[in-house]
């Protein structure tokens, strides 16, 4: 019966879908990309991989034998991995792993699906993948169909994202499926007495590795015992990053030698906090403000709003470059603010920061706190939706951030800070070492989908 009503739930959904397209973008991208899936992957079935100037790659022979049956070659690696990101954080989660595997097993195909177009949309070109995909609406036609096309050997989800009509057609057709840097909180269903059917669902998968200790704790006190607590592979990929962090010259002459504050991933709600702080700020400070959506005309906005000269950094890029590669910036005053309007530069831009103030914590969620964690400063974010993030708690709780209700808090908690150089190091270091501390999930990954391969 819960089948049923999911299932129809899911067509109703799709629907209602195509309705909200005609005046919804982001919902006209979904459809849009839904309806190309078939294409994607019916191009991608003989093997062919896209390098990473985006041409694609032919096969040898080897690579082009199919996989019809399901059972795994590990000697010969001619398997598909299929990999499901919800969407773009979840994919930067599970990239080590997809990275991985592709290292580990070269002449395997990788299939990576979406959900949210902002994953498709920013990573379809990915040359690690063979394919890149919406995941096609959960119904039994439709997974009947994906997984015919793809066939494959083993279905891997980063972090959530529990679609029964999949699960329940991998279980069924003797497919595992596992699923890494979970993370599971009381309140969801499965823990409920009358959350039967998604304990059902649940247990369609193979093994689940947890990112922390009260998760393996909340799935055994369901009798589910095929779980590993292996942490976060994000942490993995902070480091990957912060080793192949760029530089960036005019972010240096805008820092110079003054206290530098990035506000990154930045709302409205943490802008309205930042900017009443900054009103009342008088201690030299540079501000590098990233916002979680690039509008030019709310840049505009903001920029009339803030009590502090700023500037804007695709403006600088193209105005202000001289012949010797330097760029003419002025004089600044106490202090000055830069919005970057730049995608892909956040991650890098963090290297400069003396503090960091991330963005969704007041509404939307807190975003990624180990990017600047990585590189060692203290980090604030606003609350309260920063609970159902681990890192977020676990500095927290070492004292490496800390969380602010409104501008009076920040603005008390950052001076202190600023003004005692002992506590501003002592916080760095603990947001450093947390990082280094906690790397090392991607290989517990790896060896347990070696061990299911083997046990196969």
């Amino acid at each position: 019966m819960f089948a049923f009503i999911y299932t129809l739930g899911i067509y109703l959904a799709q629907g209602g879908a195509r309705l909200v397209a005609l005046f919804h973008p982001k919902t006209r991208l979904w459809v849009k990309g839904q309806a190309q899936t078939w294409s994607l992957i019916e191009e991608s079935e003989n093997g062919e991989r896209k390098t990473e100037n985006g041409k694609r790659k032919t096969p040898t022979e080897n690579q082009k034998t199919a996989t019809t049956n399901h059972k795994p070659r590990i000697t010969n690696h001619q398997y598909t991995f299929w990999f499901h990101a919800a969407s773009l954080g979840e994919f930067e989660q599970g990239r080590p792993v997809i990275e991985a595997c592709r290292r580990q097993y070269p002449a395997a195909r990788i299939v990576l699906t979406f959900f949210s177009p902002s994953g498709y949309e920013n990573k379809k070109d990915y040359d690690q993948a063979d394919v890149v995909c919406y995941l096609p609406a959960d119904t039994p036609a439709h997974v009947a169909r994906f997984l015919d096309a793809v066939q494959p050997d083993m279905a891997l989800f980063i972090k959530y994202e529990f679609w029964p009509n999949y699960l329940f057609a991998l279980k069924k057709r003797g497919i595992p499926a596992l699923m890494f840097s979970a993370i599971f909180r009381p309140d969801q269903l499965f823990f409920k007495a009358y959350g039967g059917f998604y304990r059902n669902v649940l247990c369609c998968l193979d093994h689940i590795l947890v990112q922390n200790r009260e998760s393996e704790k909340l799935l055994k006190s369901i009798d589910y015992n095929q779980v590993t607590l292996a942490g976060d592979t994000r942490l993995d990929r902070v480091v990957q990053i912060a080793k192949q962090a760029k530089t960036f010259p005019l972010i240096e002459q805008f820092k110079g030698n003054t206290p530098l504050l990035i506000v990154g991933s930045a709302w409205p709600d943490d802008l309205e906090v930042i900017f009443a702080f900054l009103h009342h700020f008088k201690h030299p400070l540079r501000v590098i403000v990233a916002p979680h959506e690039i509008n030019a005309e709310q840049i505009k906005h903001w920029r009339q709003a803030v009590s502090v000269e700023s500037f804007v950094y695709s403006e600088w890029l193209e105005e202000r470059k001289t012949e010797n590669g330097r760029f003419s910036l002025p004089d600044f005053g106490t202090s000055s603010l830069l919005f970057l309007d730049t995608v892909g530069m956040l991650s890098s831009v963090y290297r400069y920061a003396d503090f960091v103030f991330v963005g969704g914590g007041y509404r939307d969620g807190l975003h990624n706190t180990m990017e600047p964690a990585v590189f060692g400063m203290p980090i604030f974010f606003g609350q309260p939706y920063y609970r159902k993030f681990q890192e977020a708690l676990d500095l927290l709780q070492l004292g490496g951030a800390q969380t602010v209700a409104n501008a009076d808090e920040f603005s008390k908690a950052f001076t202190e800070v600023y003004e005692n150089e002992l506590l501003r190091k002592k916080k760095a270091d603990i947001c450093r070492e947390y990082v280094q501390k906690n790397a090392g999930a991607t290989e517990k990954v790896m060896e347990v989908i070696k061990r299911t391969f083997i046990m196969r």
